[in-house]
């Protein structure tokens, strides 16, 4: 393992993705259960990716977490997808962990809604009333945190929650990633929590594995603190550890 310091940030990398699985389901047991230990309940976001399988499935694992104690969040989810549908966020983290797990509370972000923007009201306020201590991210091939792509993206952003359309290579890693057999099966629209609202995440772990998300995990780690790469935020973040495989950090 070869780790760096790039500005606030931790990096971790790993010869192969499953030792970075490994690694970061380890860290995040242990960050759970020292919030566990200072706190009756735990508020965690979870990011849901390919990306994040490993992570999940040695989370799982896991021994002596008391998930009963734990609410759960998710931090996007596409708009218009059936119930039922499997690429939904909320049916994958489902059938990953909170299936498998008795957790306190399982807030899912509801993407069949009739009014998008009131599910966004309501989303916002669990926020509040829960606040998040924790969170599971990944980054886009373009970059992205959660749903907020380069053209949606506000570092100031006035909402917590908003309807944001997405752009052509967010889409394309849909299908890139095996989670849609067409470009045209992936939804144009969708709900995510703004980038502020991730920011504001005391700690975060964000897992990037394979060689798609290189390029953008150089402009994370070395170019401008910008919306052209969301994720450059996360350089300002006062607790955030980066998980990558070999293939990932190519670039660096």
């Amino acid at each position: 393992m070869k780790e760096l310091k790039i500005d606030n940030l931790t990096v971790k990398i790993f010869d192969t993705r499953e030792e970075m699985g490994r690694e970061d389901s380890r860290l995040a047991a242990e960050k759970i259960k020292k919030l566990l230990s200072e706190k009756e309940t735990v508020n965690i976001l979870f990011a849901a990716a390919p990306s994040q399988n490993e992570l999940l499935d040695n989370l799982c694992e896991e021994p002596g977490i008391d998930w009963e104690r734990i609410n759960a969040f998710h931090m996007d989810e596409y708009i218009g997808l059936p119930a039922d549908a499997p690429q939904s966020f909320g049916n994958y983290l489902k059938n990953r962990i909170f299936s498998k797990k008795p957790f306190r509370k399982i807030f899912y972000i509801n993407g069949i809604s009739d009014d998008p923007k009131v599910t966004c009201q309501k989303y916002t306020e669990l926020l509040k009333e829960y606040p998040l201590d924790m969170g599971f991210f990944g980054i886009g091939e373009n970059g992205h945190i959660a749903f907020n792509d380069p053209p949606v993206a506000l570092f100031d952003d006035p909402q917590d929650v908003k309807v944001v359309e997405l752009d052509g290579i967010c889409r394309q890693q849909q299908v890139n990633d095996g989670c849609f057999k067409s470009l045209a099966e992936v939804p144009t629209h969708a709900i995510t929590l703004t980038v502020p609202t991730l920011f504001k995440v005391p700690v975060i772990i964000c897992t990037v594995p394979t060689s798609n998300k290189a390029k953008a995990v150089r402009e994370m780690a070395y170019g401008p603190i910008a919306s052209s790469c969301p994720a450059s935020i996360l350089r300002r973040h006062p607790d955030t550890t980066v998980f990558l495989d070999k293939a990932s950090a190519s670039l660096l």
